[in-house]
This record gives C-alpha cells, structure tokens and sequence, in this order.
C-alpha cells in the first residue's frame, strides 16, 4: 500500500535539497521545507511543543521539527550520517502519539537521505503528551 503523504513529503524534501544543496543548518532546511509543503498544500505543525511527562509529574519538554496532517512525525537532520540517536529520537515521538511510524530526513549529506522509522512499541507507557490522545 503506497503512503501518499509520505511520498509528497519526500518530494518536497528532495526539491529542497536538490534546490540548495547540502551545507546548511538544519534551521535553514526546516524553513524551506515548511514553504515547499505549504506549496504543495500539505497541512503541518511546525516545531510542535510535547510535554513530557513521567509518573504523573512534568519532566521536560520537546519539540518534533514538524507533525504532518495529524499523522506523521517528521525528524529533519542536517549532519554528515545519521546515526542510532536521531532513529531512536523519531521513534520516541512516534510512541508518545501511538503513531507507527514516522520520518526521518536528512539534508546533510550530498545526496538527500531519509528513513521511515517505526514505531515497534505500540501500547501504553508512563511518557504522554497533554493535549494530544493517541489514537
């Protein structure tokens, strides 16, 4: 089954690389991601806030680069490689919203690299965000 969303989302990701190439900050890549998607009239979050919370009791905050029609987590990089970290950073939003996958782009290297991540923990933990109820 073809994930249309996720394709129009690489696409937008590969115009913006092929655009301005590699080199950037990952600031520079996220703000014209948001102005390719809106082109292409793709509905987002960007820099959505998350609430962390553990036993009951607040523990930090965080901010996924950009929630995709309130369904895809989407983790943008701007380094040499991807490394172990930044799968399991996208997989821990995934599981916060008991969503099963997500996004995982980086601009960093030449040639654009992305990765769908998935989430391999689908039931309930002691982690949730205020405001959003998993589905």
């Amino acid at each position: 089954m073809k994930d249309e969303l996720s394709y129009a989302v690489i696409g937008s990701a590969m115009t913006v690389h092929s655009t301005l190439g590699f080199g950037y900050q990952e600031v520079i890549y996220q703000r014209a991601l948001a102005i390719e998607m809106a082109r292409r009239d793709i509905d987002f979050q960007r820099e959505l806030p998350m609430q962390i919370h553990y036993a009951g009791e607040h523990i930090g905050n965080r901010r996924v680069d950009f929630f995709v029609e309130g369904r895809l987590m989407l983790e943008l990089k701007a380094v040499r490689e991807l490394e172990d970290i930044h799968r399991i950073q996208i997989m821990n939003y995934c599981q916060m919203y008991g969503l099963p996958s997500g996004l995982l782009i980086n601009f960093g290297a030449r040639k654009l690299e992305f990765e769908r991540i998935y989430n391999t923990n689908l039931s309930d933990t002691a982690i949730h965000l205020v405001g959003l109820t998993p589905e």
